[in-house]
């Protein structure tokens, strides 16, 4: 079977699950999208390393992993989705260590999280995406959605969140940035960010 390789395209609030976020990721060469669903702390850590700006006063979960897995020599090569079963993506972490390599099962959530900070490319099999993923191009021309999780814009922030922050000064607003990150609030670290990144 072939394999597809993977871009993040965003995070947002799960349209059907109350609690949990969508994770979106764009095939590179093609229309098609594949949404999954993932708990809110593994949201955080995704976003975490895709916003280079931000960093936590402490290493999250998968941070510590690469910091032990760098001092073992312990290298991240690829993240493969190999399976869906039920709703369920099941994912394979590709690594190696002295020339041998080792087939690690993991969550997808956590797979991507890992493969962010070993900067390794994410996979799907075709099948796959033919099966749970979203075509934007059919979808545009009025077609059916492949899955209800896949939202139809990246949402970064509430309206209500962007009005409160839109209101402050800059130098109000990296002073809230800063609490934000030492109180390890990623999520309104993100949004007061996006604010910033607004106006400069």
């Amino acid at each position: 079977m072939s394999l597809v390789r993977l871009d993040i395209s965003g995070i947002s609030y799960s349209q059907t699950q109350n609690g949990a976020y969508a994770l979106i990721l764009s095939e590179q060469e093609g229309e098609r999208q594949l949404p999954i669903v993932i708990g809110a702390a593994e949201a955080q850590s995704i976003a975490i390393a895709l916003e280079k700006e931000i960093q936590p006063p402490r290493p999250l979960t998968h941070d510590l992993l690469k910091n032990l897995s760098d001092d073992f020599n312990i290298k991240v090569k690829q993240v493969i989705i190999h399976k869906l079963i039920d709703g369920i993506f099941y994912s394979s972490l590709i690594c190696e260590r002295d020339g041998q390599e080792k087939i690690i099962d993991s969550r997808t959530s956590d797979a991507i999280a890992i493969a962010l900070r070993f900067d390794a490319p994410i996979f799907t099999y075709k099948n796959i995406l033919e099966k749970a993923g979203v075509d934007l191009a059919s979808e545009e021309k009025g077609g059916k959605r492949a899955t209800s999780d896949e939202p139809k814009k990246k949402k970064r922030s509430s309206p209500r969140a962007n009005t409160q922050y839109s209101k402050m000064k800059i130098d109000q607003l990296n002073e809230l940035l800063d609490k934000a990150v030492k109180e390890e609030d990623y999520e309104k670290a993100a949004k007061i960010r996006d604010e910033i990144s607004k106006r400069s």
